[in-house]
Order: C-alpha cells, then sequence, then structure tokens
C-alpha cells in the first residue's frame, strides 16, 4: 500500500492562530491588569471560535468565491462586536469610551480581512503561475457534466486541479483499468458522472477509492448514491457531490478533540503514570527478563506507520509482531494478564497521544502484518485511516476488541469505525471513555 498524504492541512489552523494573534495584539490597547487581560483574551477566543464554527468562518476552500468570503467577514464582524461590547457592557457600564471598541474592532477585521484576501489571491496565483497546490483528478464518463467539469478544471487553474484524465466507460475502458491509472499516476480525486455508471461500477468506484484513501466526488443525477450521507459543493455554478463529510476535517472540531486529548493525557500521565509506572515496572520485572514497555509498529493516520507503546504483557518472543494473543496464550504473563483483564497495558498510549500519533478515541490501529492484510481482504477497511487512532473506540466498547477470530469480527468493526468517523462528536468520545472504564471496572470477556 502507497503512502498517502493529506493536503492544505496547515493552512486553515495557521490562519485561525493568525487571527486570534492580530486580536489579542490589538486587545492590548485597552491596558487590562493581569487577571481583566486574561479575562478578556479568554473571552475573546472562546467566543471567536464558537461563533467561527456556527459561521463556518474557516469554511473556505480552492473553489470558495470571493463575495463568499466577504459576506463571511462582514457577518462574523457583526455579531463578533455585539459580543465585545457585551464584554465592556458588563464589566464596564458606560465607562469605557465607544471610539476605542469600535477603533479596536476596525483595526482587528481590517488586518483580519486584509491577510484572508491576500491569501485567497496568493494561493490562485501560485496554482496558476506557478503550479504549486494543485490536485490531481479524473473524471469517469464523457456526459455534458463531466465536460463542462473538465473545461472547469482547464479554463481555472487559479483553482489548482489538474484534469489527468477523462475515461469514457466502454469495452475497452474498464473500471480496473481506471483503477490503475489513478495508482500509477497518483490521483488525488476521482469525479463520476453518475448518469454514466451504473450502480455496480459506482459501488466498485467507491470501494476502491476507499480502500486506497482517495477522494471520491459525483456529478449527480437519480442514481441511488443519494441514499447515502452526502456533502454538496459548488465549483461555479457547477453543483458536486463527496462520499462523506468528516466532521473531524472541520478546523474547530479538530482543535476541540486535540485540546481535549491532551488535556485528558497530561491528567493520566501526571496523576497515574507517575506513581504507577514504578509499581509495574516491579512487578513485570520480577516475573520476566525484558523491558517494562513493549512498542509495535501500527499503522495510524493516512496509513502512516508510528510506534506504539504499551506495558509489556508477555514474555519477549518473536511472533509478538505477528500473532494477536490468543485466549489461554502461553506467551502472556501473570501480571500480563491483569494489565490485559483491566486495559491497564494500554496506558502508555497516552504518551502516543501526547506526540499527535493517536488520539484518546479512535479507531483501534492493528499491528502492520495484520493491517496489510485486512487492507487488501476487507472491504472499505482503509477508511478508519482518514482519522488518528485511539486507545479505545466505539467498536471495542461495542464488544469488537481483542482477538479478530472470524471475518465477520473484522467486518463489523469497521463498520463501528467509519460510523464513529462520519458521527463523531467530543459527547459521543466521552461516552466511549465512560463505556470503556465501566469494561474494564466490570472486566470484558474478549480481554486476554
Amino acid at each position: 500500500m502507497a503512502k498517502i498524504g493529506r493536503y492544505s492541512g496547515y493552512i486553515k489552523p495557521a490562519i485561525f492562530s493568525v487571527d486570534l494573534a492580530v486580536l489579542i495584539l490589538f486587545g492590548s490597547q485597552f491596558n487590562f491588569d493581569f487577571e481583566m487581560s486574561l479575562l478578556f483574551y479568554g473571552y475573546l477566543a472562546i467566543s471567536w471560535i464558537l461563533l467561527s464554527t456556527y459561521l463556518e468562518f474557516y469554511e473556505v476552500y480552492r473553489y470558495t468565491k470571493l463575495i463568499k468570503i466577504i459576506s463571511l467577514t462582514i457577518a462574523q464582524a457583526v455579531l463578533f462586536t455585539f459580543i465585545v461590547f457585551s464584554f465592556f457592557g458588563f464589566f464596564y457600564r458606560y465607562s469605557r469610551d465607544t471610539d476605542q471598541i469600535f477603533s479596536y474592532l476596525g483595526q482587528s477585521f481590517l488586518v483580519i480581512f486584509l491577510i484572508k484576501i491576500a491569501l485567497h489571491f496568493f494561493l490562485k496565483t501560485y496554482r496558476k503561475d506557478l503550479g504549486g497546490n494543485f490536485r490531481r483528478t479524473v473524471i469517469v464518463g464523457e456526459s455534458a457534466g463531466s465536460l463542462q467539469l473538465k473545461s472547469f478544471f482547464d479554463e481555472k487553474p487559479e483553482y489548482g486541479y489538474q484534469c489527468k484524465k477523462v475515461f469514457n466507460i466502454s469495452s475497452n475502458t474498464t473500471i480496473e483499468t481506471i483503477n490503475k491509472f489513478v495508482l500509477d499516476n497518483k490521483i488525488d480525486e476521482i469525479y463520476c458522472s453518475m448518469a454514466d455508471l451504473t450502480n455496480e461500477q459506482l459501488n466498485q468506484i467507491i470501494s476502491f477509492a476507499d480502500n486506497n484513501l482517495k477522494v471520491i466526488k459525483f456529478l449527480p443525477d437519480n442514481k441511488d448514491i443519494y441514499s447515502r450521507k452526502l456533502n454538496y459543493e459548488y465549483y461555479g455554478f457547477l453543483r458536486v457531490i463527496s462520499l462523506r463529510k468528516i466532521p473531524l476535517d472541520s478546523l474547530v472540531n479538530k482543535f476541540l478533540k486535540r485540546a481535549f486529548d491532551v488535556l485528558l493525557s497530561l491528567i493520566v500521565i501526571v496523576f497515574v503514570l507517575s506513581w504507577l509506572t514504578p509499581l509495574l515496572a516491579i512487578c513485570i520485572k520480577m516475573e520476566s527478563r525484558g523491558s517494562v514497555f513493549f512498542k509495535q509498529k501500527r499503522n495510524g493516520l493516512d496509513y502512516e506507520e508510528f510506534y506504539c507503546y504499551k506495558y509489556r504483557s508477555m514474555k519477549p518472543n518473536p511472533e509478538a509482531d505477528l500473532h494477536q494473543v490468543h485466549k489461554n496464550d502461553r506467551r502472556v504473563t501473570r501480571i500480563g494478564k491483569l494489565l490485559r483483564k483491566t486495559s491497564m497495558d494500554e496506558l502508555p498510549q497516552f504518551f502516543n497521544v501526547i506526540k499527535g500519533e493517536m488520539s484518546v478515541v479512535g479507531p483501534r490501529p492493528h499491528m502492520v502484518s495484520h493491517t496489510h492484510n485486512f487492507a487488501e481482504n476487507v472491504d472499505k477497511f482503509m477508511v478508519r485511516h482518514f482519522i488518528k487512532p485511539g486507545i479505545t473506540g466505539l467498536a471495542q466498547v461495542s464488544g469488537y476488541r481483542g482477538e479478530v477470530e472470524t471475518g465477520q469480527d473484522i467486518i463489523n468493526r469497521v463498520k463501528y469505525d467509519i460510523f464513529y468517523l462520519e458521527n463523531w462528536s467530543l459527547l459521543l468520545d466521552m461516552k466511549i471513555i465512560f463505556q470503556t472504564l465501566s469494561n474494564a471496572v466490570k472486566g470484558d470477556k474478549k480481554a486476554y
């Protein structure tokens, strides 16, 4: 399986950080004392995050029109003005000069708007004149919509799409031929004309895209693909459909999940692992020789490999990276049985979370040898790599943790992982964490 990347992932976080910095920098003109400064800046940050989420202020893409950016900025400015005045009205009544507040807001939004516009035109120029920040595409089908989309890509290089080929489905052009071309030419996005493809062909392409981490979008008609959870976008005046919208692609959601992960991980590391690790180290060392920690290569976000940490629960053996632990496995030590039964062996993965390789909740990562096998034989298995793996996950608290005993086990696990990916919320993460703690106390029949 080839390495597959995600694109433009740093632009939104960078702009978000710059905007907050602008608001804080210009806010220094109010000369608050230290405590009031912390309160004011915290209020600004939280309000900005919530308002930006509500208005989708940062949901700006390469095909977004300039008028949309302007209207978003105006809406953000108007509502944020009320928010800022609410702060001064609550704490200062009428003792603050309104001209100074308006001056602060005007300066801040002028700079934010200029940065947003400058970035918009810079990226367009960068794509058009230098050929950077582009995505390779193919179009499957030669309907009127396909040809219109091809013209859009060719005539508007500033959007950063390079159409490598338009396929006419015929006896000489099979789905397998298209799939091979996509892999050989490192295509990023596949656009399908639903009018030219049968449902069977559409499902074949969807499975291929999911299993190879390719973005797939559709030029719509009345096919039954509409029964799926779809996301509508507009390229100019042409409507295009994405197969799914992943909540964690949102900057704010990504920030909230990362903040939650880091906060919880620091609490566990400082207040639990700091004293638990020395005690477990003594127990592990007394029973068998070897290191206290066990690390194993796993596949994470975008199929990248990383070392996953655990407390060692088995005697050192050459099969540790090849075979999962099974019931009554002789490789497991006595202390290891307790660790695995209570899931305490997974606790060092909070260090993986701090490093950014994992999340507290997400699809469980498999050892590399198993992942390659599942990727080739289990439909949509690769979809779970669109987000970071987790210490625990929805599949694990739903009865599909531990050893994969049958083919149906991994199929059901993938179904739960995809549901989680498409329906993520912070509340769902908390629910899964509480269920994990409950299962650890009660004991899970598959924890061995």
